[in-house]
C-alpha cells in the first residue's frame, strides 16, 4: 500500500463554482496507482467541494442562485460580520455543503461518471486562491 499528497490551489473567480478536475485527473494519473481512494479537503470554512454535472452551466449558476436565495448577503440577518457581510453566509452554505469527498481510483484513473466534474465551491463575494488536499493511498 503506498500512499501520497499533494495541495492543489484553485483560483476562484468568487461566488460560484470552478472545475478543477483536470488538475486532479492529472496529479491521480501519475502516481502510478492502478486501484486506490483518493480524498480531497479543502482547507477553509467559506468554500466547500462538489462532485456536479458539469456538462449543462445552467446546473452551476441554479446551484448558485438557490444558495443566494438560502443564505443571503443580508448582514442584518446575522451577528457575525466582522468578515463582512459575505463571511456568515459563505459559513452557512459551507456547512450545508461538505468539506472532503472521496472517489475511487479505478484502472489510475479516478471514478467519475460520464457529465461529473469537481468543484470548489466558492461563497465569498470575491475572487480567492483556495487549497485543497489530496490524499491518494492504494497500488
Amino acid at each position: 500500500m503506498k500512499q501520497v499528497t499533494t495541495t492543489l490551489t484553485v483560483a476562484t473567480n468568487g461566488p460560484g463554482l470552478t472545475e478543477f478536475t483536470r488538475d486532479v485527473k492529472t496529479w491521480v494519473s501519475a502516481q502510478g496507482m492502478d486501484e486506490g481512494l483518493l480524498t480531497l479537503f479543502v482547507r477553509h470554512t467559506s468554500a466547500s467541494l462538489l462532485i456536479q454535472e458539469n456538462a449543462d452551466p445552467d446546473v452551476q449558476r441554479d446551484l448558485q442562485t438557490f444558495f443566494e436565495r438560502l443564505a443571503p448577503w443580508d448582514p442584518s440577518l446575522y451577528r457575525h460580520t466582522t468578515e463582512g457581510e459575505d463571511d456568515m453566509p459563505a459559513h452557512i452554505r459551507a456547512a450545508l455543503t461538505q468539506t472532503s469527498l472521496s472517489i475511487p481510483v479505478v484502472d489510475a484513473r479516478v471514478a467519475l461518471g460520464t457529465w461529473q466534474g469537481i468543484y470548489l465551491f466558492e461563497h465569498r463575494a470575491h475572487r480567492q486562491q483556495r487549497n485543497v488536499v489530496l490524499h491518494l493511498m492504494g497500488n
